[in-house]
């Protein structure tokens, strides 16, 4: 019996491949869902997955201490590879008494900028010796594509020492110029923050942290940016003025002083993204670029981070690219229609005036 789900879940993989979508979604109950160009598409060919289906799923896609994990905490994170070209990042979980599993498609080439349709202007972030780097927004919006583009731009022109801290590695990097260390929390290290601390006995250069998740975490980042490392990483805000706030709040009272201070002199730039549906088929990146300057630095340390957005607004001569721009220029540019734009907008009334 377990060779044919095996057989089934092969022949899902497949389809996901076929039909260029980003996740593919299995449950107790229900047939499986593929997600295409950010639209949810039930597979109703086939028939709803049964109990015994998805703990053959588990029994194929879990490592022994995911399949530990998943037992004492109901929810896992994990890496799955279906032969040399596909590669997914997986969550088991839990929901009402019925296994779930989500897995999303890591492309197996990491494209370039121009064919991501990212700014030229990250390239400048990942010439930088020091400093901290955030790519922020909302789940699936290819925030860990961007940052291994970045990486592997690095890759490709410096001789440097990269360390890689994930859960789960994600995309795969072939050593150019860069040695690259990957870790993957919970199989090569206990977690972000011991891993973390490890990097400084480790002679590394520049740190990509998969996520921001706690304040020791955040901490320990800020403290390596500011002791020579060039350091990357994500987190689910929506702007970079909202991503400030949330990294200061999620410090204790007595400690956000330091930390503003710390995050003023040693911030690089916040990129924030979205994926918009395109006319023509697919999605195309909207975004906005935070470039930390003094006008920001001074900003951030007097608490007056609600400016930020209009010293985005008013600083492209310096680099800097606000939401609505990037959202009109796509309109103008007949990518997008304008109603998926003011969908997308944090602030439709400014949209108005540039459409």
């Amino acid at each position: 019996m377990a060779g044919t789900q095996e057989n089934l879940l092969n022949d899902l993989v497949a389809v996901v491949a076929k039909e260029g979508a980003s996740d593919l979604h299995l449950a107790e109950g229900r047939p499986p869902f593929i997600r295409v160009s950010g639209f949810l598409i039930p597979l109703v060919k086939i028939q709803p997955l049964t109990k015994e289906d998805m703990e053959a799923f588990l029994s194929i896609l879990l490592k022994p201490n995911n399949r530990q994990e998943f037992e004492e905490e109901k929810d896992t994170n994990f890496a799955w590879s279906h032969g040399s070209k596909l590669r997914f990042r997986c969550n088991a979980f839990v929901s009402l008494g019925k296994v779930g599993i989500a897995m999303r498609l890591i492309p197996n080439v990491i494209r370039t900028f121009q064919e991501l349709k990212l700014p030229p202007s990250l390239e400048m972030f990942c010439r930088k010796q020091q400093g901290f780097f955030l790519v922020v927004g909302p789940v699936g919006v290819g925030k860990s594509t961007t940052l291994a583009t970045m990486i592997e731009s690095i890759n490709k022109e410096r001789l440097e020492h990269v360390i890689t801290i994930e859960d789960p590695v994600e995309f795969i990097f072939e050593p150019k110029k860069s040695i690259i260390d990957q870790r993957e929390v919970k199989l090569d290290t206990p977690d972000f923050h011991k891993a973390l601390e490890g990097v400084f006995r480790q002679d590394a250069d520049i740190l990509m942290i998969g996520e921001m998740r706690d304040p020791e975490t955040i901490s320990t980042a800020v403290t390596a940016a500011e002791t020579g490392h060039l350091v990357f990483s994500t987190l689910h805000t929506n702007t970079a003025a909202q991503t400030i706030d949330r990294i200061i709040d999620s410090f204790p009272s007595e400690s956000q002083a330091q930390i503003r201070l710390q995050l003023s002199s040693s911030l690089l730039g916040i990129f924030s993204q979205r994926l918009i549906p395109r006319i023509s088929g697919g999605l195309v990146p909207a975004y906005e670029l935070l470039v930390n300057n003094n006008a920001v630095s001074n900003l951030i340390r007097e608490k007056r981070t609600h400016e930020i957005d209009t010293v985005i607004e008013t600083g492209s001569e310096e680099g800097m690219i606000d939401l609505n721009r990037s959202l009109a220029e796509l309109v103008r540019t007949g990518e997008i229609t304008a109603e998926n734009a003011f969908r997308f907008s944090q602030n439709p009334k400014t949209l108005e005036r540039m459409l």
